[in-house]
């Protein structure tokens, strides 16, 4: 795939919003949008984090919660009047935490909270004022998880799949009223959620860890077209097509995975 450059017209002076762009996938999205041309927004938990991000690329800082009700209202409001418009919305920010049946129910409720409610509620905003103006993009940045599966860590693995889902209805429903909807799911990215070490590091990275750089060229590329699925590990496809032309030998393949990750956990030996 060819290069775009830099500036692209269709992207100058478009008002885009990005969620959990203190650091990360967020941070390097922000940043490709602004060398694009375009006029953004960053929004973080972390104030600090979303000033600094903000004050590098030469974008506006909205810290908040993007998650609640209140808070993703706030940042939807105040975007669109210091933009004028929120052409673009990156539906960024997203946690990982819990492990298995285990997990308390406060973490299984923060993981929906933030990795599938910020996206229904955003889109609950945003869809009408896209629907007037008659079009807008909506990216939501699930994972690999959310097409394949993600060992060690059900909240993670089943939130994301949710994200994706959501995603994949507001496509269908609007997707011929001008509204566009993509999901980005990377495999593995070097990012501080990553485990420093450890066998669920080495399954992440197996095929690759790209840079959030790399994941925001990527998704540079993709704003250039609609499909759905932005992949920046392109082998995450044929994971996909196998699991749904295979399912149970793709279970037995995950059983022993998720088995080969386990024994790493208990017995340190190759932490």
């Amino acid at each position: 795939m060819s290069r775009s450059d830099d500036i692209a017209p269709g992207m100058i002076g478009r008002g885009v919003v990005v969620t959990g762009a203190g650091r990360g996938i967020g941070e390097a999205i922000a940043a490709r949008m602004a060398r694009g041309g375009a006029r953004v927004v960053v929004n973080d938990l972390d104030a600090g984090a979303a000033e600094r991000v903000a004050n590098a690329i030469g974008a506006i800082a909205v810290p908040g919660d993007a998650a609640t009700e209140a808070g993703v209202s706030a940042l939807v409001d105040a975007a669109a009047s210091a933009l004028g418009s929120i052409d673009v919305f990156f539906a960024n920010a997203g946690i990982e935490s819990g492990t298995g049946i285990e997990t308390p129910e406060s973490v299984w409720e923060a993981s929906f909270e933030v990795n599938v409610m910020a996206h229904v509620r955003a889109a609950r905003l945003l869809i009408p004022r896209w629907l007037q103006a008659g079009g807008g993009r909506l990216v939501v940045t699930a994972s690999a998880a959310g097409l394949l599966t993600m060992p060690t860590s059900a909240p993670y693995a089943v939130t994301k799949h949710a994200a994706v889902a959501f995603a994949e209805w507001l496509s269908m429903t609007y997707g011929d009223q001008g509204i566009i909807v993509q999901a980005l799911c990377p495999q593995g990215v070097d990012t501080r959620m990553v485990p420093d070490s450890g066998r669920i590091r080495e399954m992440l990275f197996r095929d690759g860890a790209p840079q959030p750089a790399e994941v925001a060229e990527d998704v540079w590329q993709a704003l250039h077209g609609t499909e759905f699925l932005i992949l920046p590990h392109p082998q995450v496809r044929d994971y996909y097509v196998h699991r749904a032309s295979d399912t149970d030998r793709w279970l037995a393949g995950m059983r022993r995975i998720d088995q080969w990750i386990r024994q790493d956990t208990t017995s340190g030996s190759d932490a």
